[in-house]
C-alpha cells in the first residue's frame, strides 16, 4: 500500500468523506484517515452525523412520532388501536440498524471510488506530512494537499459534567434503555428541542432550561413564536433566561440547580441531557510547528475558500467558521476538492438551509425579518398558513405557515421561513430560487401541483404583493 497520495483527508464525516470521494472522482489519489470506533471496537465511517447525530436522531424522531400518532392522532381518521405500547429496545435497535447500513455504505463508496480508508488518529505535522496513530503504531503519509475535517464534539458544562449515566450528552440521549419519567434538557437549540421531542412523545415529562431570554433567536421571530406556542401545546416545558449553576446525580435521579429572574431554584429529573452546543474537534490535530492558526475557541482559521495560511492545507466543516451543518461541510468538501484539482470550487454561504426536525418542522434560508430591520434593508413580506392549504388539511397537519421576505424595490428573495409539515423538504425550492437570485414574482409565476404542501410557498410568494388567492391579503 502506497503512503504517498495527492490528497489526505483527516476525518470521515459528511465533510471529509465527501471531499475524499470528490477528489478521487477528479483523478486524484486520496486517502481518508478517521479514528471513529464504536462501542464494539469496530471502526465506523460517517463521523458524528451518521453515527450519533443527524441520522440516528431522525430515526428516533420518526419512531416517536409514529407512536404519538398512534396514541393521539388516528381517532379522527376512524382508526381505533387498543392499548398501544412502545418497545424502546426495538426502537433503538431500528436506529442502530439504519446507522450500520449507512456507515457501511460509505465504506462501499470508498471502495467504488478507490479512496484508501485508514483507521487511526491523524495529525498534521506540516505541509504534505500526516502522521497516523493506531493500535498498530505510527504511520507517516506523504501528500500534496491535506484537508482537515475532524468535525465537532459536544460542549460540556463545568457545573454539570457528564457521567454518561444520569448526566449525558446528545449521544447518551440516543441510547436510553427506557423512558425517563422526567427528563431535563439544558439548551433549547436544535439538538435540545429534537431530543426533548423524541422522549416527550413516548411519555417523558420534559423540562428544557435555556440561558438565552429569547426563544430560537436565530429563527425569524414570527416563526419562533409560532414554534414556542406549538411546543408548549405538546407539553414541552421551556424555561428561558435560566442559568444552570450545578447538577448532582445519584443512583436514581439528578438534582439541577439554576437561577432565573426570580431567584434560585432546583429541578429534580430522572436524567439530564446537556445540549448547549458543540466545539471544534481540533485538540491534538495540528503540530505546533505546522503553521496552521486556530482562534481562541479552537476553530481553524481559513479564508473564503477554506484555505489555511499554509499552502496546500485546507479545513472544512465544523472545524471552521460558519454553521455546524452537515450539508455545509459537504459542500465545502466538494468545493475544496475542485480547487485542488484546478477547478473553480465555490460555496454560497448566503443560501444555506437550516432545519429543526421537530413537529411541526422548522426550516429557513437567508435573512430573517429582524436581520433586515437591523440592517435597514427595505423589504416586503408574504405569508400563507397551512390551515388554508388543502393537502395540509387532508393529512391533518395544519399548524404553521410559509413566509417569504423580498426586497422592497427589486423583489429579490432575501429569506424564506417555514414552520409546518415537511418544511425540511419544502425549503429546497427556496434554496434553489435564492441560488439563482430569483424574485418572489418568479415563485409566484411557477406552477405548483395541486393539492400539495408546496402550494403554501406559492401562495406566500403571491402574498408578497398582496395577491394570494386562497386567503384574504
Amino acid at each position: 500500500m502506497s503512503d504517498k497520495y495527492d490528497v489526505v483527508v483527516i476525518g470521515a464525516g459528511p465533510a471529509g468523506y465527501v471531499a475524499a470521494i470528490r477528489c478521487s472522482q477528479l483523478g486524484l489519489t486520496a486517502a481518508c484517515v478517521d479514528k471513529w470506533t464504536n462501542d464494539d471496537g469496530k471502526p465506523s465511517l460517517g463521523g458524528t452525523c451518521l453515527n450519533v447525530g443527524c441520522i440516528p436522531s431522525k430515526a428516533l424522531l420518526d419512531s416517536s412520532e409514529r407512536f404519538h400518532q398512534t396514541m393521539h392522532g388516528l381517532q379522527a381518521h376512524g382508526i381505533r388501536v387498543k392499548d398501544p405500547s412502545i418497545d424502546i429496545e426495538a426502537m433503538i435497535a431500528r436506529k442502530d440498524k439504519i446507522v450500520a447500513t449507512l456507515t457501511s455504505g460509505i465504506q462501499g463508496l470508498f471502495k467504488h471510488n478507490k479512496v484508501t480508508s485508514i483507521h487511526g488518529e491523524g495529525r498534521l505535522l506540516g505541509k504534505g506530512r500526516v502522521e497516523v496513530t493506531s493500535k498498530d503504531g505510527k504511520r507517516s503519509l506523504q501528500c500534496d494537499s491535506v484537508i482537515l475535517a475532524t468535525g465537532s464534539i459536544p460542549i460540556e458544562l463545568g457545573v454539570a459534567p457528564f457521567d454518561f449515566k444520569k448526566i449525558v450528552d446528545s449521544t447518551g440521549a440516543l441510547n436510553f434503555k427506557d423512558v425517563p419519567k422526567r427528563l431535563g434538557v439544558v439548551g433549547a437549540g436544535v439538538i435540545g428541542l429534537e431530543l426533548g421531542s423524541v422522549w416527550r412523545r413516548v411519555g417523558s415529562e420534559v423540562v428544557i432550561l435555556e440561558a438565552l431570554p429569547t426563544f430560537l433567536p436565530a429563527v425569524d421571530q414570527q416563526i419562533a413564536k409560532d414554534a414556542d406556542r406549538q411546543f408548549k401545546q405538546q407539553g414541552l416545558e421551556i424555561k428561558l433566561g435560566t442559568t444552570v449553576t450545578g447538577a448532582k446525580a445519584t443512583a436514581k435521579s439528578v438534582t439541577v440547580s439554576y437561577t432565573d429572574s426570580e431567584g434560585a431554584h432546583q429541578l429534580k429529573v430522572d436524567r439530564l441531557v446537556v445540549a448547549v452546543g458543540r466545539r471544534p474537534c481540533t485538540e491534538g490535530l495540528i503540530d505546533d510547528k505546522a503553521g496552521v492558526e486556530l482562534d481562541d475557541r479552537g476553530f481553524i482559521q481559513v479564508d473564503d475558500h477554506c484555505r489555511t495560511k499554509v499552502p496546500g492545507v485546507f479545513a472544512i466543516g465544523d472545524v471552521v467558521r460558519g454553521p455546524m451543518l452537515a450539508h455545509k461541510g459537504s459542500e465545502e468538501g466538494i468545493a475544496v476538492a475542485e480547487l485542488i484539482a484546478g477547478q473553480s470550487g465555490h460555496v454560497n454561504y448566503e443560501a444555506i438551509p437550516w432545519v429543526i426536525y421537530t413537529d411541526p418542522e422548522i426550516a429557513w434560508v437567508g435573512r430573517t425579518e429582524q436581520d433586515l430591520k437591523e440592517a435597514g434593508i427595505p423589504y416586503k413580506a408574504g405569508m400563507f398558513p397551512f390551515a388554508a392549504n388543502g393537502r395540509a388539511l387532508a393529512v391533518d397537519a395544519t399548524a404553521g405557515r410559509a413566509k417569504i421576505l423580498a426586497h422592497a424595490q427589486t423583489d429579490e428573495i432575501l429569506g424564506v421561513h417555514i414552520i409546518g409539515p415537511q418544511a425540511s423538504e419544502l425549503i429546497a425550492e427556496a434554496v434553489t430560487a435564492m441560488e439563482f437570485s430569483a424574485s418572489a414574482e418568479d415563485i409566484a409565476r411557477t406552477m405548483h401541483a395541486h393539492p400539495t404542501l408546496s402550494e403554501a410557498v406559492h401562495e406566500a410568494a403571491l402574498s408578497v404583493d398582496k395577491r394570494a388567492i386562497h386567503r384574504a391579503n
